[in-house]
């Protein structure tokens, strides 16, 4: 029973967020900045405390979006006609938005400008040395290119369903990231194994249907795949 509350606390939060991607084109915005963002501090090397500090930034601007809107909706359902103190909770709520983004601004800018400009070869060196930087973007990118699938194609309760499958793209991008990390054919065999058993677990249970576990078993591939060539 707790367990089926877990879950359905947790469909209602990722189809909360899945509507914000849909409907709100500031967060459309915001997010794929801080994709962008994230992206680059992995390129530029940043380390682990600089790297959790722009994650935790990013957060919270999203957040701020997603309460803003909230609030929104909140004050057109209780008031549906003008009133002067709907318009000010509108507007603290958007000035709350303005100020953690130019928050974010600020932190980008502590954390950026010692690294900037960059020799671009040295960058591309970093990263063609460190498998943990090609893994991390790799899975980034792929959760991306998913969550993207899921607020333009998905039906139903996010969680279960929806194309693409995000289980079988972040399994067999693990697979991927074996494949190229290693020579053992025995691990990467296993691995993909244990992929192809994820992938077809969301199939049994109808979860998933195959088109949206081949998609995104796709994504993860090529994805990877892609980050791997173009950095190695």
């Amino acid at each position: 029973m707790h367990e089926n509350r877990f879950i359905e606390s947790l469909n209602a939060a990722v189809e909360g967020f899945i509507y914000m991607m849909k409907t709100e084109r500031n967060m459309r915005v915001h997010f794929f900045i801080g994709l962008f963002i994230i992206l680059l501090g992995i390129y530029l090397n940043l380390s682990a405390t600089e790297l959790m500090i722009l994650f935790v930034t990013i957060a919270i601007v999203l957040l701020s979006e997603m309460v803003n809107t909230a609030l929104e909706l909140v004050v057109d359902m209780v008031k549906s006609e003008f009133h002067p103190i709907a318009r000010i909770v509108k507007d603290v709520a958007a000035g709350a938005v303005l100020l953690t983004a130019i928050n974010a601004v600020i932190v980008g800018y502590v954390l950026f400008s010692k690294r900037v400009p960059f020799n671009m070869e040295d960058g591309i060196a970093r990263l063609r040395q460190s498998s943990w930087h090609m893994t991390f973007i790799s899975l980034i990118l792929v959760l991306a290119f998913t969550i993207v699938g899921k607020a333009f194609f998905h039906r139903g309760t996010p969680l279960r369903g929806g194309m693409p499958s995000g289980h079988a793209a972040v399994a067999f991008s693990v697979w991927t990231i074996i494949t190229f990390m290693t020579n053992n054919f025995g691990v990467v065999m296993l691995v993909f194994l244990l992929a192809f058993l994820i992938a077809r677990h969301r199939i049994k249970d109808s979860i998933h249907t195959i088109w949206e576990v081949i998609v995104g078993a796709l994504l993860g591939i090529l994805v990877t795949t892609l980050i791997f060539q173009l950095l190695r």
